[in-house]
């Protein structure tokens, strides 16, 4: 099976976002959960109860993020760079949050002294509020366009700062990543835990599926109304190479709405979003957390795609120079490159999917404090 040019671009947009939506369940209940950490958990016991619901899995989930991250250097190299010229702080500010992780969970119990295992929990704490929250801003900011150009020698030039990232409407897509995580982990503390820590969990997804519903709905408006988009007004035929300067772009009012407007259908991803939430705070509420988490990752799937529809066939708009502006069309590797990507993803995603169901089915079963005392020299 040999697709050509322009179908693999359009391929390989599914698969990141196939990915991304992968990472944020996966490892997205992994974050929630250790923002969670200090408040969830009254006393250490609890708070061990809490680090072990997820110290089992929480390397084997990182496979999601690696795999999406080399996803987006191997098919869009030109994204992968200008990203990170871009969002260099920002994403040197996730990696070192990301460090608290693994250094977490294996020097926490290391002492029994209560101020070094506070220190640890809120390291812990670090690590999955602030990946949870520059993720959701990150995105705030490609919906509004990044300031970065391209010479005709294809140099990138950026010309804002870290503080220009955090805009009113940024932040606000900050909450709504953070609040969705944070309740998608409290959902994943009812499937693994049970009693007061359970109890807790569950209120703490009512708050923040709450948060969440209003940002997003906020966001949505704000979009609509308040947020110029662009499209593309000239361009290279999808099926040929080019580069970012081979276009005319111009910045619209409403332009973000245009595949909504023009493709009734693609209204379900918001709505999913919306209805994956609701859902999960009601099943969460009648005590079926498994139905809960399954919810939950609807309404991830749901935001994530709202936010890909929105932009396309833009990864990466430009304020300053909106031709540099980068696309599906013209951002991607070689036509062999994707082709053997392809094949590389169809044989090896299954794989995963599989050994990640498994490991799962074989570490089910409630996480408590008379485990963790048991095993105390087995377990976080």
């Amino acid at each position: 099976m040999i697709f050509d040019y322009e179908t693999l671009k359009l391929i390989w947009w599914l698969f990141v976002g196939v990915l991304l939506v992968g990472f944020a369940i996966s490892d997205g209940f992994d974050l929630g959960i250790r923002t969670l950490l200090p408040f969830l958990g009254k006393n250490d016991d609890e708070r061990r109860v809490i680090i072990n619901s997820i110290g089992a899995t929480w390397d084997g989930n990182q496979v999601w993020f690696i795999t999406a991250g080399g996803a987006i250097f191997a098919a869009w190299p030109i994204v992968y760079a200008t990203a990170f010229s871009g969002f260099y702080i920002a994403l040197i500010l996730t990696l070192f949050a990301l460090f608290f992780r693994p250094v977490g969970f294996d020097y926490r119990s290391k002492l029994a002294d209560p101020r070094w295992r506070s220190a640890w929990d809120w390291g812990l704490f670090a690590g999955g509020f602030v990946p949870a929250l520059i993720f959701g801003v990150a995105f705030g900011n490609l919906l509004q366009g990044v300031p970065f150009s391209f010479d005709g020698d294809m140099r990138v030039t950026y010309s804002g700062s870290f503080w220009q990232l955090l805009n009113p409407f940024g932040l606000l897509a900050g909450v709504v990543s953070l609040s969705m995580l944070l309740m998608h982990g409290s959902i994943y503390l009812q499937v693994r835990t049970e009693g007061v820590i359970a109890e807790r969990a569950r209120r703490a997804t009512k708050i923040a599926g709450a948060v969440f519903i209003l940002a997003f709905i906020l966001a949505g408006v704000w979009i609509m109304n308040g947020i110029d988009g662009y499209r593309i007004i000239t361009m290279l035929p999808a099926n040929v190479a080019s580069t970012p300067l081979d276009k005319t772009v111009e910045k619209a009012a409403g332009a973000w709405m245009s595949n909504y407007h023009n493709h009734s259908l693609l209204w379900m991803a918001p709505l999913l979003g919306i209805v994956g939430a609701l859902l999960a705070i009601i099943l969460s509420g009648a005590m079926k957390p498994i139905s809960a988490f399954i919810a939950s990752s609807m309404m991830l799937a749901g935001v994530i795609f709202t936010a890909g529809i929105a932009l396309f066939p833009f990864i990466m708009p430009s304020s300053s120079d909106p031709r540099s502006s980068l696309t599906v069309w013209d951002v991607v590797s070689s036509h062999l490159t994707l082709q053997i990507m392809f094949w590389v993803v169809l044989i090896f995603l299954p794989i995963v999917l599989a050994y990640t169901s498994w490991v799962y089915s074989v570490l089910r079963g409630k996480i408590t404090v008379d485990m963790v005392r048991a095993n105390d020299h087995n377990v976080y």
